[in-house]
């Protein structure tokens, strides 16, 4: 008799795929659907959490047929660098304004990669920043501060 062989990886992904979908698919349903050409603001949301749930499912389906390696080490330096950046970039962009929380939230992310150093660190926040300023102000027109109240 054959034993079922999991990729414990897939398993673990498939199934937080599938509770945070779920999760969403039930809170979007507190607030008004709409229909698809008058969508209210539950619609995309639900769209969302649905295609979320069906990949996970393929993943999880895919844990049963493909047996792959372990889980490795931990990524700390990355956590360390990548989870702090938008929280940066949050508490910066109000009083300093976009482009110095950007290039700031860039910066520190940049060093989640063991290679980078601080030239090439500050050359991709520069690049990152001037090319999202370009897309985002002058491209789409967003109505934001380039430099906040702190630079004035």
């Amino acid at each position: 008799m054959k034993s079922l062989r999991f990729d414990t990886a897939n398993l673990l992904c498939g199934l937080l795929f599938i509770g945070l979908g779920l999760f969403f698919v039930i809170q979007s349903f507190s607030l008004e659907l709409g229909t698809a050409f008058r969508m209210g603001p539950g619609y995309f949301p639900l769209v969302l959490a649905g295609v979320l749930t069906l990949l996970g499912v393929v993943i999880l389906v895919q844990s049963v047929k493909v047996t792959g390696e372990a889980i490795g080490a931990i990524a700390w330096r990355g956590m360390l660098f990548i989870l702090p950046a938008p929280i940066v970039f949050g508490l910066l962009v109000r009083g300093a304004g976009f482009v110095p929380a950007l290039f700031v939230a860039a910066f520190i992310a940049s060093f989640a990669s063991e290679r980078l150093r601080v030239p090439a660190a500050l050359a991709l926040a520069t690049g990152i920043t001037f090319f999202s300023v370009l897309v985002f102000s002058y491209g789409l027109g967003l109505p934001f501060e380039r430099f906040g109240p702190w630079f004035r």
